[in-house]
């Protein structure tokens, strides 16, 4: 079996390209003939159909970026099998979609997104994303790399460090979580709420409106939002100082910070919606919160990022959902119960390390791939 990757390589620090980078080191672990190429790179990936001749080029990402990962292989002969993620809503390319013969998606959640958008499910296979659980595994709280975190970050070693990353906070649960933090503030032990984001122009004003909410509810002095550049290698020392990891995120196709947080050891808050079904098991690994509020459209405006022209209005016959919101006063009960209880964060944790590494080890996902193609396309 020959395989060429498609994905932001060499790899960024972002969800996508590590998605794609874990698979291709997981190919290579197995034995398998496989090479990466960045998605939007037309003539490197040319010059691999033409000398490397691959049976199946991969391609991670959304379905708005099937120009890239399925259209160009098949200019030249190739056959894609995209592996994707869905953003609440697939707007585009249905006909290309429905005319491959394998599409793998990240979760269930993802996969009934495609098939409530008029994509057939008989094609579609879920493989999770794949987690290092060699690199993200269980620290010692006096290992002078978390001390170092937590001191960076001004939390002593008394205090409880509850944590979410993303790229923006508010989209992974912030202000619900942070809600939350406010109603149980006084009957809580002392603790420290940091949000770790990706400093973006697109974030600045969220990050804003974020602090500001925080001022308002008068908590301003334990919530740091922390901005910096950082790579793979500083994220299991950033979840592994922290002693509760909360996301109850408001989209979510997979989840992988949930999981890292998991193979590091902690407790995780999500919400019982999306593709957390799939990755955390409630009570046992983790806590999810229950959905508070759907927001509902009836129409979107897109443009080219989405095969369209600018200011494209598509208009539901049926209202769809977009996003999610989790009940702050489960996210409240949650974190009491958690941050009265360090047995239960540490049987939490054991829990959700040991659910990680038989389900979402990147070996263990490599080899689901390799099942899936050979079961779908026949190839070996």
């Amino acid at each position: 079996m020959k395989v060429l990757l498609l994905y932001d390589y060499p790899a960024s620090p972002g969800g996508l390209a590590t998605q794609g980078d874990l698979l291709y080191k997981g190919l290579l672990k197995m034995g398998i003939d496989a090479h990466a190429v960045n998605f939007e790179s037309p003539q490197e990936k040319e010059w691999y159909y033409r000398w490397f001749e691959p049976d199946i080029v991969v391609g991670i990402g959304y379905w708005g970026h099937s120009p890239h990962l399925i259209l160009h292989p098949q200019r030249y002969g190739v056959q894609p099998v995209p592996w994707l993620v869905a953003d609440g809503f697939i707007a585009n390319y249905q006909e290309v979609l429905n005319a491959l013969p394998l599409i793998l998606v990240t979760s269930n959640w993802v996969k009934e997104m495609y098939v409530r958008d008029g994509i057939d499910g008989e094609n579609i296979e879920v493989l999770p994303v794949g987690c290092d659980t060699d690199s993200f595994a269980p620290c010692d709280k006096n290992d002078p790399k978390i001390l170092a975190v937590r001191e960076s970050l001004g939390i002593s070693p008394d205090q409880l460090m509850i944590l979410t990353v993303g790229g923006d906070a508010a989209s992974k649960g912030a202000q619900e979580v942070m809600q939350a933090l406010s109603i149980i503030d006084t009957k809580a032990p002392d603790w420290k709420y940091v949000c770790k984001v990706w400093p973006q122009p697109r974030t600045k004003l969220q990050n804003m409106a974020d602090l500001e909410l925080a001022t308002a509810l008068g908590i301003e002095k334990n919530v740091t939002y922390a901005t910096n550049i950082i790579s793979r290698n500083f994220m299991p020392y950033l979840l592994g100082a922290c002693d509760i990891y909360a996301a109850p995120s408001r989209l979510e196709g997979f989840g992988m910070p949930q999981v890292e947080a998991g193979a590091c050891g902690k407790p995780v808050i999500g919400i019982n919606a999306m593709g957390m079904l799939d990755t955390l098991v409630h009570r046992k690994t983790a806590f999810l919160a229950g959905v508070a509020q759907k927001i509902i459209v009836n129409e979107v405006i897109l443009g080219d990022e989405s095969g369209f022209e600018n200011e494209h209005k598509v208009i539901f016959e049926n209202p769809r959902t977009v996003d999610y919101r989790a009940s702050i006063h489960d996210i409240a009960n949650y974190l009491m119960d958690l941050m009265n209880d360090a047995e239960l964060r540490e049987k939490m944790g054991k829990a959700a390390r040991r659910r990680v590494i038989k389900y979402f080890d990147y070996r263990v996902v490599a080899k689901r791939f390799v099942q899936i193609i050979t079961g779908k396309l026949g190839i070996t």
